[in-house]
């Protein structure tokens, strides 16, 4: 049994049913639980990105958001849109669009809990994730390490090698690049920003994820619009498919909705543990304030960046679909491997010369900086293990994992890399639903005293203790300073 065969194996497994339709329960469950805060609040996500500053031990509402968006925009929003598309035909759409309109709760549940168990390290810097709230929370530092152990193998190992072959695959077809050289200057490029710390990757992001992927939506947008007479069709097509209405695909209606869910969650990484990372490091004054930001960054992965893909390869007919059997129900690019390539030739077929090469661009942009918050989210849970190992050295072995990693994904073909990259998908995701199902309520208690403040005109001041919430460590010294700080002012 080849490597390839093993890992597609074990990926199945993984990816069984019961995980796609428990990452639509659990998001339809928290967001009944949250009475739909996701569109209760949307007004406020919105006020609350630009409100919160950096200070010298975390970052801004805006740079966490900005970090969380350069984990969740990547090879996903291009490459896995249409590897959905190619597998699950268009129905896999409307999928994604469910999963992340539900995902949008899930992640204010857990980027709040990252917020309210967070911890200053050994240099003063908030850290924060799966791994400390299951430790504080839940009690369970032996599932907790599970989780570390996963998300380092997960994001250092098994995930930035997808990221690193969609972007060779689409540098190698828009200026015929060697794959080899493309690993090579990834490699360079991601050694400067992985040794320069946490900080200098916030600054990094702040400036590169929005710039690209409104530049992005706005090329995506003419696309549409010069094929504005196919919208109705489209659409109606994607609906039609979810559903098993439209003949052509009713043999992937099963697969519109594993397609969908898997690559949805890919993408927007909703309930994976991935974005309570970036969440923990932000500097706010409630925890409920960065799920609300948290929150709105799955509308911007899925609803904007995934379905400016989805309506480009649509309504030019770029795409494929494949089904069970592998015979082919549709041939827009015959003999094409799914991937970022359809998009190219999307733009390409309406902007000849401009598509190819502005796809690998914002493909390059959108995936190093996927790969720049893997190694923060590994870093995050190599800091969590040196709590009780203090092991230096590992945080240096994770930089040449992580290296090592993209060289081989970028010269490796993409079923493995993707393969791989969905185990380390499925693996973090399994473990961190099951945690927050269980640890759920200081999230919601969290979120009913910030909105009870807010409605009583106070400016929102986070109190664990009167909330019943323990282990909140962070918090409880920080309140104590602060009226320490009042008491000495009057």
């Amino acid at each position: 049994m080849s490597f390839a065969e093993i890992v597609s194996a074990l990926n199945g497994v993984i990816w069984s049913p019961v995980l796609v339709y428990l990452c639509l329960g659990v998001g339809l469950y928290f967001s009944l639980r949250t009475r739909f805060m996701q569109v209760r609040g949307f007004g406020h996500m919105l006020h609350l990105m630009f409100k919160g500053k950096a200070s010298e031990a975390g970052v801004s509402s805006f740079q966490a958001l900005a970090m969380s968006l350069s984990g969740r925009v990547g090879t996903g929003n291009i490459a896995g849109v249409a590897t959905a598309i190619t597998f699950g035909g268009p129905g896999a759409v409307f999928w994604m669009w469910v999963v992340a309109f539900l995902g949008a709760s899930t992640a204010y549940v857990e980027s709040t809990l990252a917020q309210i168990y967070k911890e200053k390290d050994d240099q003063g810097l908030y850290r924060g994730g799966p791994a400390y709230y299951i430790e504080k929370c839940m009690g369970q530092k032996w599932y907790a390490w599970i989780f570390a152990v996963a998300t380092v193998i997960a994001t250092g190992l098994l995930l930035p090698g997808v990221q690193a072959n969609s972007i060779a695959s689409g540098l190698e077809n828009a200026w015929g690049i060697d794959t080899r050289v493309t690993a090579a200057i990834i490699v360079i490029l991601l050694g400067f920003i992985i040794f320069g710390g946490v900080k200098r990757i916030a600054k990094f992001a702040e400036i590169v994820v929005p710039f690209m992927a409104l530049a992005y939506i706005l090329v995506a947008l003419v696309i549409v619009l010069l094929n504005i007479t196919q919208l109705p069709a489209m659409v109606a097509l994607i609906f039609r498919s979810a559903f098993g209405l439209e003949a052509a695909f009713g043999a992937v209606l099963g697969l519109a909705v594993e397609w969908g869910v898997k690559r949805g969650v890919y993408s927007n990484e909703a309930g994976q543990g991935t974005g309570p990372h970036p969440a923990a490091a932000a500097e706010v004054q409630h925890p409920a304030q960065q799920g609300f930001v948290q929150a709105f960054s799955i509308y911007v992965d899925t609803l904007l960046v995934c379905s400016a893909t989805a309506f480009m390869l649509l309504s030019t007919g770029m795409y494929n679909v494949t089904g069970p059997d592998g015979a082919a129900l549709y041939g827009g690019l015959p003999g094409v491997e799914t991937g970022p390539r359809y998009t190219q030739a999307a733009v390409e077929s309406v902007m000849p010369g401009f598509g190819a090469p502005f796809v690998a661009l914002a493909l390059f942009f959108f995936a190093f900086t996927t790969i720049v918050a893997y190694y923060y989210m590994a870093e995050t849970n190599i800091a969590y293990i040196n709590r009780k190992v203090h092991r230096p050295w590992l945080s240096f072995v994770l930089k040449l994992g992580i290296m090592a990693a993209v060289t081989y994904g970028a010269v490796r073909s993409a079923t493995v890399a993707w393969d791989l990259g969905d185990m380390g998908v499925g693996l973090m995701a399994w473990l961190n639903i099951i945690a927050i199902i269980i640890i759920q309520k200081p999230a919601l208690l969290a979120l009913n005293d910030y909105e009870r403040q807010k409605k009583a005109g106070l400016a929102p001041a986070f109190d664990p203790e009167k909330l019943g919430i323990r282990n909140a460590h962070f918090w409880v010294e920080r309140l104590r300073a602060d009226r320490e700080a009042r008491r000495q002012g009057e």
